[in-house]
């Protein structure tokens, strides 16, 4: 990931635009990793996201405010006791670190002035937030740090605030680009290219070391003790041109995404590596560039946190049904032998006369085949000829009756297997603790969870209502956010003519596209098959299978489970997942 030094030098200065002067008006934390301050600023109201999550730190303006817990954490208290209303007088990065500090005129409890200051440690899974007093002395951190976990810097209440251990690396703001190119050029051992640049320049990212290898060379790769005079001229050129926009503040965000708009990875220059296998798009603002795009995988991230015990439960059921169908399957295969059991039963039974009492075995003709062939019967020496056959016959009738309950049991266990999947597609589609807590209320109901212990009953929330698109021709498409609003959407809201959509045997959500009395058409039957594999587990497909056929023809099997039907006078269209441009959404 680009959240380099460079890139936060860029940052850090957009931001000290809106933030100088500006005043905390309330603090949350969402999460354990997450802080956002809300600041009054000369350009309106805006909330600042400061975040130590390991796989996505970073600080910036943000419109996707995350849910916030019903009780503030410790850390959350303090923050709102020390710095509600207190004002913003600096935002500021020790050179090209990862780091910004802000910092914060307020007022102590005796009514005199302070200085405090957060410290944004943006470092991966070594990403902090770390509070300091005047005196540089740390109040209180996001992540502390004790002697157990390290001995080399730590980060605990009390202690002096020092900056992590400097790399060594040559700053473009405190270096000429002629230095620069010297280290890089004269690297010992040889390298490559982009290698070198990365262990000698401070602030870059390997993608930014890639990308200026690639402007040098051309795409070829390169190592140092390769580099003659042409080459040496135009990694001067390059790095001369950064350092000039790093110390003129001349950055541009861009966004680097896959074909299918998956994003990828994000700079401050433009990236021409990759040519037409990623897209390269360019964005208003580093920080609005950063909230698009942690926007989607922060929220999955959230929500797979906030629903762990529910994934362990369902991932548990998962494996003891399947281990129980195939343990089932395999004794189901071995009734397919029954047959074998009656017939041999018909063969002692008819040749009674012919068995010597006590024998282990008896050869005897099998006239069910053609030529009579014999066959070795195997017998118990306990018991008559006539109790021998008996024991086959009732062997077979075991094996008969056996198979029919193993049948069943199995057919009910895949049903099962079918339904949890469902509700492990309704989860990884979930994005509020209100649709986790419709998946839970549903588990209670069918036994999967136990209902929390308490002396009274907690107040119901109303339910969510389904996801809603506007298509092609003033065509509704509604959509089901979990299994039991899938059956009031399907058996309860929609009416006969409507038309019910949903992906060939790969779980995901009840579709209606609602006709009012008028005949769909084709263009909104496509848009809404596309909307359909959208929310299953077969998003990120293409040529997805999506069944469709009119409501009335749509029925639920009597004791079926949440979310199961079964349906008649079907269609299939074969479609790419996607929300068509048009459609607005809503609740």
């Amino acid at each position: 990931m680009a959240l380099d030094g460079v890139f936060v030098h860029f940052l850090t200065e957009e931001l000290k635009k809106d933030l100088k002067e500006a005043r905390v008006s309330q603090i949350h934390q969402p999460n354990r990793d997450e802080i956002i301050l809300s600041v009054r600023t000369m350009s309106g109201n805006k909330k600042l996201l400061i975040s130590a999550r390991a796989n996505s730190p970073r600080i910036n303006f943000t419109v996707n405010v995350p849910e916030n817990p019903a009780a503030p954490p410790m850390l959350c208290m303090l923050l709102r006791k020390k710095l509600c209303g207190a004002r913003i007088s600096d935002v500021r990065q020790p050179d090209l670190e990862r780091i910004v500090l802000i910092d914060f005129d307020a007022v102590n409890e005796l009514g005199d002035s302070v200085k405090l200051t957060l410290a944004v440690e943006i470092m991966g899974k070594y990403s902090n937030v770390i509070f300091i007093d005047e005196n540089g002395i740390i109040i209180d951190a996001l992540k502390r740090v004790d002697p157990t976990m390290t001995t080399q810097r730590l980060v605990l209440p009390g202690m002096k605030y020092e900056l992590p251990p400097s790399q060594n690396k040559l700053s473009m703001l405190t270096n000429e680009p002629q230095k620069i190119v010297e280290a890089i050029v004269n690297s010992e051992p040889p390298e490559k290219l982009n290698k070198s640049i990365l262990r000698v320049v401070q602030g870059v990212s390997p993608i930014i070391c890639r990308e200026l290898e690639y402007l040098i060379t051309s795409g070829r790769d390169l190592y140092t003790d390769e580099i003659n005079s042409q080459y040496k001229k135009r990694l001067d050129y390059y790095i001369t041109k950064l350092t000039n926009a790093v110390r003129s503040v001349e950055g541009v965000p861009y966004c680097i995404s896959e074909p299918k708009g998956k994003p990828k990875d994000i700079s401050f220059m433009g990236i021409t590596q990759y040519g037409f296998a990623m897209n390269v798009t360019r964005a208003e603002i580093f920080s609005e560039l950063l909230d698009n795009f942690y926007m989607e995988r922060d929220r999955a991230d959230r929500m797979k946190v906030k629903a762990q015990d529910i994934l362990k439960l369902l991932t548990t059921a998962s494996e003891r049904i399947s281990r129980k169908i195939n343990t089932q399957r395999a004794e189901l295969k071995q009734c397919a032998d029954r047959e074998t059991l009656r017939i041999y039963g018909d063969i002692l039974q008819a040749n009674l006369y012919r068995i010597e009492k006590s024998s282990p075995y008896v050869d005897l003709e099998n006239f069910y085949e053609d030529g009579m062939p014999v066959v070795r019967i195997k017998l118990d020496p306990t018991k008559s000829a006539s109790q021998n056959a008996q024991k086959y016959y009732k062997d077979y009738r075991k094996a008969k009756t056996a198979e029919q309950i193993l049948t069943e049991q199995i057919m009910l266990a895949e049903q099962e297997l079918q339904y949890i999947d469902n509700v492990f597609d309704s989860l990884s589609r979930a994005e509020s603790e209100r649709e986790l807590a419709e998946i839970r209320s549903e588990l209670i109901q069918t036994g999967y969870l136990k209902a929390p212990k308490g002396k009274g009953k907690s107040k119901e929330q109303k339910p969510l209502p389904p996801l809603r698109f506007e298509v092609s021709d003033g065509f509704e498409v509604l959509v089901g956010r979990n299994n039991r609003q899938n059956d009031t959407l399907t058996l309860k809201t929609a009416n006969n003519n409507d038309i019910w959509f949903h992906t060939k045997n790969i779980p995901g959500s009840h579709t209606i596209l609602v006709t009012s009395g008028r005949e769909p058409t084709e263009e909104a039957i496509l848009q809404a098959a596309k909307i359909a594999a959208y929310h299953s587990k077969a998003k990120d497909g293409s040529q997805v299978p999506v069944d469709y056929t009119r409501i009335k023809n749509v029925s639920k099997p009597q004791g079926a489970k949440p979310g199961m039907v079964v349906f008649v006078k079907n269609r299939t269209v074969y479609v790419t997942p996607e929300l068509p441009e048009d459609s607005k959404s809503g609740v």
